[in-house]
């Protein structure tokens, strides 16, 4: 095997132009391009390999590091987080003006690749323009912002260390669970150093999303707790729609007659017009959901992380027993429920097999109904008021 003699910034590009995914069957680019900022830190280093890369991995020219960074959100989202973009800007301001989307990524579980210049690690032209000096610590920078709002986080301290750091990167951005924001600090005098880069560093690498199917033991239990239930409400977030489960969902609501309700992530699970849509859910939800939430002796919280919004800060359901179907461990155990941890879709598919021809009472089928009737029918009044007005 030979190698290849790159600067790293050139061996970091080329790595990320090299990674694909598979979206509906077919290989495609898991990057999109690079959002971009250019100015000290990350010019002179990153930004050559970049205009060489061109339609392998696009620069999309940016004015602003916050809208760019709330850009690449958007664009994993729309994806399904199955295609991300990275984010690369000068060191101090232009980096720390990502932090907030950093952290917005973070909670969302949607992967971004920060790629933030970083000050000298060679430490001879210190202090830079706008560089951090803490007093008694040296190693810290402006990056450090990043730590708590980030999956993955390193530093480069020679060029080497991208041989390791960047497939670490792209196994939390592709990884169902723990899926979110990586940020790689690169410092400025490293990304223009040079090393040598094994030829299959470069090599094509095609990255599947696991949709793992539940344990047994959970299955089971999880099963038992729904078929015991008499009013049985689901919560769908948005995990059902990264792992491609709307019409599992569908399937599932329609055959056992329980009602849905989606939270700000999960809009569209259901269409809206579907006979087991019961609306949005928690503060910013419909009278229809929170109604049936209230009621519930039972919520099948799937894909979601059940923030605030979702649960009235823990008032609105308090009385449910909680089964939390999610492909992260970390959620699906949230505020004592009965965790099952697997993707959404085989997660509800499973579900189904157990339950058998299980369905909920039909008495509260039909409440559920009626209540989305009624919600249905407030909006429509709404709407003919606020034309005619």
């Amino acid at each position: 095997m030979g190698t290849i003699r790159l600067t790293a910034a050139e061996a970091t590009i080329r790595f990320l132009a090299a990674q694909r995914t598979e979206v509906a069957g077919r290989a495609v680019p898991l990057f999109g391009g690079v959002f971009a900022i250019f100015g000290h830190g990350n010019v002179a280093g990153l930004g050559p390999p970049l205009q060489a890369a061109g339609k392998r991995l696009p620069t999309f020219r940016a004015h602003n590091e916050q809208a760019m960074a709330h850009a690449a959100i958007a664009y994993a989202k729309t994806h399904g987080r199955r295609r991300m973009m990275a984010c690369t800007t000068s060191i101090g301001p232009g980096a720390t003006n990502m932090v907030t989307a950093a952290a917005v990524a973070h909670v969302n579980r949607l992967p971004v690749l920060f790629l933030p210049g970083d000050v000298f690690a060679g430490r001879g032209p210190d202090p830079v323009l706008q560089q951090v000096e803490p007093f008694g610590d040296p190693t810290v920078s402006a990056n450090d912002c990043f730590r708590p709002v980030s999956r993955f986080f390193d530093r480069i301290a020679r060029p080497e260390q991208i041989l390791a750091s960047l497939p670490a990167a792209v196994r939390v951005l592709t990884d169902p669970a723990e899926c979110g924001p990586a940020t790689i600090a690169f410092p400025q005098d490293v990304q223009t150093e040079a090393l040598d880069v094994p030829e299959d560093f470069f090599a094509p690498r095609l990255h599947r999303i696991r949709a793992p199917e539940p344990d047994a033991r959970d299955l089971a239990e999880a099963a038992a707790a729904l078929s015991r239930a008499k009013r049985p409400l689901i919560i769908a977030g948005g995990g059902v729609k990264y792992a491609g489960a709307e019409a599992a969902l569908a399937e599932f609501a329609t055959a056992h007659g329980v009602p849905v309700a989606e939270t700000q992530a999960g809009k569209g699970s259901l269409p809206w017009d579907h006979p087991r849509n019961a609306g949005a859910i928690g503060v910013t939800g419909a009278a229809s959901a929170n109604a049936l939430a209230e009621a519930a002796d039972l919520v099948l919280a799937i894909g979601t992380r059940l923030q605030d919004f979702t649960t009235g800060s823990r008032a609105l359901f308090p009385q449910a027993r909680l089964v939390g179907l999610n492909v992260a461990g970390f959620d699906a155990a949230k505020h004592d429920a009965l965790p099952l941890v697997a993707d959404a879709a085989r997660g509800l598919v499973a579900l189904t097999g157990a339950l058998g021809g299980w369905q909920a009472p039909a008495a509260w089928t039909r409440r559920a109904e009626a209540a989305t009737a009624r919600w249905h029918a407030t909006v429509a009044r709404l709407k003919i008021g606020r034309a005619l007005g």
